[in-house]
């Protein structure tokens, strides 16, 4: 037995260092796998990245209405819409949504 180990090294050794080489490129560190994976991680990121761009704009154009020139138009709907106000004779409807 020891003697086939002996005629055998370098095959054995280049056998194991093969299977080791091919596991890595699927699925160590820096692998095809773990690879999909990071990619699908970085759509995630930049569609998260595209919402809070848009949530951004939508604060500056709101912050810029709240400036020195006072828009009375957007006062009036953060009013109603923070202590449900409203004229008289007006009827106010609150409709809630699931999960919120």
């Amino acid at each position: 037995m020891l003697d086939k180990i002996k005629k055998n090294y370098y095959l054995l050794i280049i056998t194991f260092l093969f299977i080791y080489f091919l596991f890595n490129l699927l699925d160590g560190n820096r692998g095809l796998i773990s690879n999909l994976e990071k990619q699908e991680i970085y759509k995630e990121l930049k569609l998260k990245e595209s919402n809070l761009r848009l949530k951004i704009s939508d604060l500056e154009q709101k912050n810029s209405l709240l400036t020195d020139n006072l828009d009375l138009d957007f006062i009036e709907i953060l009013i109603r819409e923070k202590f449900l106000f409203g004229k008289p004779g007006e009827t106010t409807y609150i409709i809630k949504i699931d999960g919120k």
